[in-house]
């Protein structure tokens, strides 16, 4: 294992990787004090038993250019292969507007290859190599320098035992020709529009209990205005205002600072001038909106009509289908899925391709009373009703 701290030693490690056909990367990161992820550490590994076939790069070492390793993320004749992808992309997407491509998850092929969902790393590595890996310096803080000889060791193992997960579940999805089913998922990691944040959106995310127009319309705005300040400031939103906070806010709908004093959450610690300004601005904002441009939550629309018992039906016939075919059920439908086709849909991802033939066409013969479930002895069997 080599450690990397300046942009000469980076650039020749990334033109000994660029021989190779894949190279498993991994990112260590700080992020409870900021928005975006502060990127401490980044391990490679490439598919060799020389000693130098693995690296550790330190992000933050004042030597260090990262141009060499943004040129091989892009690299189209090499695979760059992640274990859970999705927060080392959008490091290197925030850091350099582009994504690693062509990329492999061995998360997401793990839960193709019948071993559960959202697998963890330290499970995969145990069940497909048989070794347990050290977790003691799971919790270090990365941007601390040194580095101890044992905090080096644990990083390096997140890239080094990936390089054999890979090839394991290569072949498994090849042997059972199910790389297309893993291709959907690496297609919505590898979007653009998957890592970019439309501040005017974030209030979906929100947990409220009502769908009133007016409440909804004056959330969009409050939220809109933290997650800008959040990334104008780098601080985490909840540091400008908790959710909590914001849907008191929407409730009261305070209209002068007396009114935000006296607000049992808003009004506790510090709050500048400039911040009660901008949310008073906001809610006022949200007040005159008029009724036409009201935000709208399109998912309860959706369900309206669920049965909530075939909705039942259809978890359990998304289970037996997942044992079956050694598949997560995740991977196959949602619960917003099986809830859609509850209320009479059919259409959406479960009636395409590979989900349609493992479960899709029976959730629709089971909705309409061709097909039932039965019990036979312990366990739970498919039957055609005549």
């Amino acid at each position: 294992m080599k450690l990397i701290e300046t942009t000469e030693e980076l650039s020749d490690f990334c033109l000994y990787a660029s021989k190779f056909d894949f190279v498993t990367i991994d990112t260590e990161f700080l992020r409870e004090k900021t928005y975006y992820s502060k990127l401490c550490l980044v391990q490679m590994a490439v598919d060799s038993n020389d000693p130098c076939s693995a690296a550790i790069i330190d992000v933050l070492s004042p030597k260090l250019n990262l141009e060499p390793l943004y040129k091989l993320l892009i690299d189209s004749n090499i695979i760059k292969v992640f274990h859970a992808a999705r927060q080392d992309l959008e490091i290197f997407y925030n850091l350099t507007n582009l994504l690693p491509s062509p990329i492999f998850d061995t998360q997401v092929a793990a839960m193709v290859c019948g071993f559960g969902e959202q697998v963890g790393y330290d499970s995969l590595v145990k069940n497909i190599t048989g070794t347990s890996i050290d977790k003691s310096s799971r919790f270090t803080d990365w941007s601390r320098r040194p580095l101890l000889q044992q905090q080096l060791d644990y990083a390096i193992g997140d890239v080094t035992y990936l390089r054999q997960v890979y090839i394991y579940l290569k072949c498994q999805l090849e042997k059972n020709d199910r790389s297309s089913w893993v291709a959907e998922e690496i297609a919505v990691l590898s979007s653009k529009h998957t890592y970019e944040v439309n501040p005017f959106e974030v209030w979906k995310k929100i947990k409220v209990r009502t769908d009133s127009g007016k409440f909804l319309a004056i959330l969009r705005e409050l939220s809109s205005f933290r997650e800008e300040q959040a990334q104008l400031k780098n601080i985490p939103r909840g540091h400008i205002l908790k959710d909590d906070a914001l849907i008191e806010l929407c409730n009261i709908k305070p209209k002068t600072f007396d009114d935000l004093k006296k607000l049992r959450l808003y009004g506790k610690g510090n709050r500048s001038p400039e911040l009660s300004r901008n949310i008073l601005s906001a809610i006022k904002k949200g007040i005159d909106c008029l009724p036409e441009n009201y935000p709208v939550v399109s998912r309860n629309k959706i369900l309206e009509n669920k049965s909530p018992a075939m909705a039942e039906l259809l978890r359990v016939l998304l289970k037996l289908c997942a044992e079956k075919y050694g598949v997560a059920q995740k991977i196959i439908a949602t619960t917003y899925d099986l809830d859609k086709i509850a209320s009479g849909s059919n259409n959406g991802p479960v009636f395409e391709g590979w989900r349609y033939d493992i479960f899709g066409k029976n959730a629709l013969l089971l909705c309409e009373g061709k097909i039932g479930l039965a019990a036979d002895g312990n366990k739970i069997k498919i039957v055609h009703v005549n």
